[in-house]
């Protein structure tokens, strides 16, 4: 579980680009994700398979 926080504050902070989760652990990461104070600010694009690729905005979504 601290690893996933680990990665939320990651891309949050700027250190990494993108976060690439596996179908398997989407669950997991997205109950660590919903948690952030700037959850809107996180955009998760789907791929075949169920792997989602995740970036921080700039500006929240609506």
């Amino acid at each position: 579980m601290d690893d996933l926080k680990k990665m939320v504050d990651q891309l949050r902070n700027g250190e990494v680009e993108t976060i690439h989760i596996k179908k398997s652990h989407y669950l997991q990461f997205r109950e660590q994700l919903i948690k952030d104070e700037q959850f809107k600010q996180f955009r998760g694009e789907a791929k075949q398979g169920g792997d989602v690729i995740y970036t921080f905005l700039k500006e929240p979504r609506a």
